[in-house]
């Protein structure tokens, strides 16, 4: 027990501290940009993405692999939350948690072997593409800082590596993150923030039971929900974990993860949060920053 809790937990303490500071900077504009997507409160999707990331690095099945709220999930809710609003999100939010945990006991995780190489390319491909699409809009209209803080950034994230000795020290990400904000704080730049995005919540989340009524008129409406966020949920954890398979040469245990994604969203929901799954951007920034546990 004791030496199954260090293995998972406490051998790479140094590199997991690091990689989840850079994750945990970079999660944030995401999740707020999620929410607005799906018509919400910013705070509801950082409250689940804190929810979703700490209780599935307990019960996944897949160490180092990051699950929040996403952009594919997010998509989804949309016509729930302006037809129904977010009580109803809540309560698809514990069905779809219920559902992905049928799924692991019913050990369909292990389906994802017959999905070709190919698939699993194009899907990592068509993300890069819509990530780039999706940050152009923040490079237009703006000042020259903008665009010479991009480069700097640039710069930073695949140079510093390439330093003999520091490089190897800290993630370039971070360094990235925490240089040029001192810069911009420091110089007072016309630039967007975090915060320009939407309010950040100053409390943490609470326990609270979805005030919708408990009868079938309830369940028709937010099962079909609930059923595309459970399938769209676990192919994109399932394709993320083959990816960070590859990328750590280790294996992961697929109906675990089905499991846990369905805990970590039932927590969620019971936590006023929406719906999230594994991230593969996050998830490979985690493991090439040096996140490799459950840490």
């Amino acid at each position: 027990m004791i030496k199954s809790i260090k293995d998972n937990w406490l051998t790479n303490i140094r590199g997991d501290l690091l990689a989840g500071i850079v994750v945990a900077l970079a999660l944030i504009p995401e999740a707020i940009a999620f929410s607005i997507i799906a018509g919400v409160d910013p705070k509801v999707g950082l409250y689940a993405s804190f929810c979703i990331a700490v209780i599935i690095a307990f019960v996944g099945g897949r160490p180092g692999m990051i699950s929040a709220a996403t952009g594919a999930m997010a998509l989804l809710m949309v016509t729930l939350v302006k037809e129904h609003g977010l009580e109803y999100l809540l309560a698809a939010t514990l069905l779809t948690g219920v559902l992905q945990i049928g799924a692991g006991y019913l050990t369909l995780g292990g389906l994802m072997r017959f999905v070709s190489r190919s698939v699993v390319t194009g899907f990592v491909n068509a993300l890069a593409i819509l990530i780039f699409m999706a940050q152009l809009p923040e490079l237009t209209n703006v000042t020259w800082h903008v665009y010479a803080m991009t480069a700097a950034g640039l710069g930073i994230i695949y140079l510093f590596p390439l330093l003999p000795v520091v490089g190897k020290i800290l993630p370039s990400p971070l360094i990235c993150i925490v240089s040029l904000t001192a810069v911009a704080m420091f110089l007072n730049l016309d630039i967007r923030t975090v915060g320009d995005m939407g309010e950040l919540p100053d409390t943490l989340p609470i326990f609270l039971w979805p005030d919708v009524p408990l009868n079938l008129d309830t369940l028709m409406i937010i099962l079909p929900y609930s059923v595309a966020l459970a399938v769209v949920g676990l192919l994109e954890s399932m394709m993320t974990a083959t990816i960070v398979d590859d990328l750590t040469d280790t294996t992961s245990d697929r109906n675990r993860e089905c499991k846990g994604q369905g805990i970590a969203n039932i927590g969620s929901g019971l936590l006023g949060g929406m719906a999230g799954c594994a991230m593969i951007g996050q998830s490979i920034i985690n493991v090439k920053s040096g996140g490799r546990t459950r840490l």
